[in-house]
């Protein structure tokens, strides 16, 4: 393995990947079926087990476990794994499980997220690009989060449920449905609460686009017919990319209903 740098106290199994110019501190695990690509940090005590695959220039900080099996009755060893992508920062602490049979069998989590200390994302989750998860956010098996999603530190994201592109989750509250894309949502039992105004400016999104999604939102607020007749309304009403994000959200399959604005 070249230019790799294992601390004599870190435990590899018999079968483990190492890439190029990966970095193994004290106390590390790594398990037999584990690959980690090239430049991967692993700072100490991290235990990484199960059919894990990481990609390049990870971090992983003291504590973190990472494909473990999953804290789901119904799982009985059968063969499953965790696929994380390229760059992300895993802190203290945090915990990644892998897939169920039932679920699909593959928890993934996608590249530049950001997951504080103390997160949990369950099995079979599947998880974007440029993901935060403030401390001690938790992710129930099943959920699909986005790209660009922030969910607040505390917060609890119930299993199956979507949460859209560029969407904002404040602190200490529980998602028990799905949200639109670039919602804010708050408030202790999840309330859509308006748009993530603040992201969609900071990522420079149009001025025009940004008029158009209010202009949705509002005909999602307070037009007339069901949810999915409001979406399917603003098909006709608006040709901005980020309002067609969100009609196809809406009219896209879930497993649990929309959170809607009060």
């Amino acid at each position: 393995m070249a230019n790799v740098n294992i601390h004599h106290s870190a435990i590899i199994e018999d079968g483990a990947e190492i890439g190029e110019g990966t970095s193994i501190g004290p106390f590390c695990f790594v398990g037999s079926k584990v690959r980690l690509g090239q430049n991967v940090e692993l700072k100490s005590h991290v235990v990484i087990k199960g059919d894990t695959h990481l990609g390049d220039e990870n971090t992983v900080f003291p504590f973190a476990v990472l494909g473990e099996i999953p804290q789901d009755k119904k799982f009985n060893g059968e063969s499953t794994s965790l696929k994380i992508g390229s760059r992300n920062q895993i802190r203290e602490h945090v915990t990644i499980n892998v897939g169920t049979k039932g679920g699909g069998g593959i928890t993934k989590v996608g590249n530049d997220g950001l997951f504080m200390a103390g997160c949990h994302i369950a099995h079979d989750a599947q998880v974007g690009d440029n993901v935060i998860l403030v401390n001690n956010a938790s992710l129930a098996g099943h959920c699909i989060i986005e790209d660009n999603v922030i969910v607040g530190g505390l917060s609890g994201v119930h299993q199956f449920v979507r949460i859209g592109e560029g969407a904002i989750i404040g602190a200490v509250t529980m998602v028990t449905n799905d949200v639109i894309p670039y919602g804010l949502v708050q408030a202790p039992r999840g309330e859509l609460d308006g748009l993530n105004l603040v992201g969609l400016k900071r990522k420079g999104v149009p001025r025009a686009d940004i008029m158009a999604l209010r202009a949705a939102f509002q005909t999602l607020s307070q037009g007339d017919g069901t949810f999915q007749d409001r979406a399917q309304k603003l098909t006709d009403d608006s040709e901005s990319k980020y309002v067609e994000k969100i009609v196809s959200f809406v009219l896209g399959h879930s497993d649990r209903s929309f959170l809607t604005p009060r």
